[in-house]
């Protein structure tokens, strides 16, 4: 138990990391080029970003928030993606605890943050990203199968995945205005997480992504008096309800079952 608050520490370092390159994969891959080569350079300048002023989150308060170059203002989405993701991963690391499942959700706190960003873009959600996920999410639940008797969290990650896609899809074939279909695989890849943990999580999953959308729709329509028909960013929505699921699944069972009890 000890030891949970410091490896929650150094998950959030990882994360101010692993955030940093999100950053990287947000802005190019939707733009299909490599996020490998060239390193890092500012858009506005194209002049390369040297080491000491590309240290994640701290770079961008101590250069206010502008190139070091050129001096052309830097979007505050890139400390938010790395403040975010640190946040992330030290709050799943609390709650799963060092356990195998860990390595899972930290790997799909991260894919979520990529997609979510690259959803708020208005960018289509890449399959490079969302088609490998579902190989890797399964390898790295694997271990955590492994120390399990049964095959009870494997059934449920794998009934999880079709329910989700099948939702999805019917919702797809209903509205496909409103509706694409990089959104209905990712809908299949978060039920594979979300089905391994419980039926309640999935419930919340489907449940508050549709909620969420809604509100996030009417919200739009009344702020900006757009017409009924908006553009609502159904996959960041996906991804928000799927991530307060891993923290509010458990002790929302425990409080209806007490409920169901008294």
């Amino acid at each position: 138990m000890t030891l949970l608050p410091f490896a929650a520490t150094l998950a959030a370092v990882l994360g101010l990391a692993v955030g940093s390159f999100l950053n990287v994969v947000i802005y190019r891959v939707p733009r299909q080029e490599s996020i490998v080569k060239p390193g890092s350079h500012c858009p506005a300048c194209d002049v390369p970003i040297k080491g000491r002023h590309n240290v994640p989150l701290a770079s961008y308060l101590v250069l206010r928030g502008r190139c070091h170059s050129c001096r052309s203002r830097i979007s505050p989405r890139y400390p938010l993606v790395e403040g975010g993701t640190a946040i992330l991963f030290a709050a799943i690391t609390l709650r799963f605890g060092l356990t195998p499942v860990l390595p899972a959700y930290l790997y799909l706190a991260a894919i979520g943050v990529a997609l979510a960003g690259i959803d708020l873009d208005g960018a289509r959600l890449p399959d490079s990203i969302v088609l490998p996920s579902y190989v890797v999410g399964v390898l790295l639940l694997l271990p955590a199968g492994a120390t399990q008797t049964g095959l009870r969290a494997p059934l449920l990650a794998l009934a999880g995945m079709a329910a989700l896609l099948v939702l999805f899809l019917a919702l797809a074939a209903a509205y496909p205005s409103g509706l694409s279909f990089g959104e209905v695989k990712l809908a299949g890849l978060i039920g594979l997480y979300l089905g391994w943990l419980s039926w309640s999580a999935l419930f919340i999953t489907a449940i508050g992504s549709l909620v969420l959308a809604a509100a996030t729709g009417l919200t739009v329509v009344a702020t900006r008096n757009a017409s009924r028909y908006v553009a609502v960013p159904l996959a960041s929505c996906l991804i928000g309800a799927g991530v307060l699921s891993l923290f509010l699944a458990a002790p929302l069972s425990g409080w209806y079952a007490a409920l169901l009890t008294t």
